[in-house]
């Protein structure tokens, strides 16, 4: 049985890959799979925006399809740019670009004050028109500058208080066992693995 994730991000499918490696089954991006369909994210929360993903993918193909949606959660910015995280300042702004804009926003905010989380959600439809939901947390605050060439995203301004570094310092490895999607992607594995097409 092949999963197809609903993505098209290369960096997101190779964590995918690694996280999901495990499991008895192809793991195809939309593109690998021959899959072009527009998605219109418009749910309110990370869970529904998975789910949309998830399901528009899925009338297109008999296969498993993952979705996950993903963003981060400034709480001092009353949890922005959360589900807009990728949107945030214009889909094709270079993050070097939105990392400095956030990093300006929390100008003069001390450290204690400057408490952010990754979050995930990640859905799964099934061939048998079942769903599951996931959502996965990863805590830490915003630094002061960005810090580190690993990772994507806001990953350089991401500080992880237990490893004293931003999230973009961190190995894949590292960064797997402990972020966001790292953690969702293993709920889901687990909750897969209970299915028939994917034990």
């Amino acid at each position: 049985m092949d999963i197809i994730f609903a993505t098209g991000n290369e960096h997101k499918m190779k964590e995918i890959r690694e996280i999901l490696k495990d499991l008895p089954c192809r793991i195809l991006s939309m593109k690998e799979a021959g899959i072009e369909v527009e998605i219109d994210e418009n749910g309110t929360t990370f869970e529904e925006n998975a789910l949309i993903k998830a399901r528009t993918v899925a009338g297109k193909t008999g296969a498993v399809v993952l979705a996950d949606d993903s963003g981060l959660e400034i709480d001092y910015l009353n949890k922005a740019p959360g589900i807009t995280s990728a949107r945030f300042m214009g889909e094709d702004t270079p993050h070097e670009i939105k990392n400095r804009a956030l990093i300006e926003k929390l100008e003069g905010v001390p450290k204690e004050k400057r408490t952010a989380r990754f979050v995930c959600a990640v859905a799964a439809v099934l061939p048998d028109k079942r769903e599951l939901v996931v959502r996965k947390t990863f805590e830490g605050y915003i630094g002061f500058e960005p810090e580190g060439k690993n990772g994507f995203g806001y990953d350089p301004i991401f500080q992880v208080p237990e490893c004293g570094c931003s999230s973009a310092v961190l190995s894949p490895e590292e960064k797997n066992k402990r972020s966001h999607r790292g953690k969702a992607l293993r709920a889901m594995k687990q909750e897969l693995e209970k299915t028939e097409y994917c034990s």
